[in-house]
């Protein structure tokens, strides 16, 4: 089984919306029974809260469920879980790597670095600017090469 956790700041916008686009797609690829999906978030501040309503619509408008899900904090154990740990921006990756043990530092990947035109690149949080669409179309272009990577280097 291969461990795939997404990380935003506050886990309401950016990574529930690439937990539950990646969640379909893996199920899409017949690999539920390989690869599992969670997120999390580096702040507590919306621990429990369901994913914000902008995320909901989009992820909604694109047919995609993400029914059940609430915001966590990252813990400790998630690190030794995850074998593949994708933030959303360069600052939950300064942060995800402060908190990581040394040897899972390497788990920790920006998002947008699977693609070659787009690497350094954040994913800005539509917490702001309620561009959830912008955010959707950044995931729906990277998270394929994500899976592509996973099927040619985990599984």
């Amino acid at each position: 089984m291969t461990n795939v956790l997404f990380v935003c700041l506050g886990n309401i916008c950016r990574s529930p919306m690439a937990e539950a686009i990646f969640k379909k797609m893996v199920k899409e690829a017949g690999l539920a029974d390989k690869i599992a999906v969670d997120s999390a978030g580096i702040s507590s501040e919306e621990q429990g809260n369901p994913p914000h309503p902008g995320a909901q619509a989009e992820l909604e408008m694109h047919g995609i469920d993400w029914t059940g899900m609430t915001s966590r904090p990252i813990e400790t154990k998630d690190f030794e879980w995850a074998d593949l740990i994708i933030g959303m921006d360069s600052q939950n990756i300064y942060y995800l790597k402060q908190m990581a043990p040394e040897n899972d530092k390497a788990k920790i990947h920006l998002c947008l670095d699977i693609l070659p035109n787009e690497m350094g690149k954040d994913i800005p949080d539509p917490w702001y600017d309620h561009k959830f669409g912008r955010t959707y179309a950044q995931l729906s272009e990277s998270l394929p090469k994500w899976l592509d990577y996973i099927k040619a280097n985990m599984l």
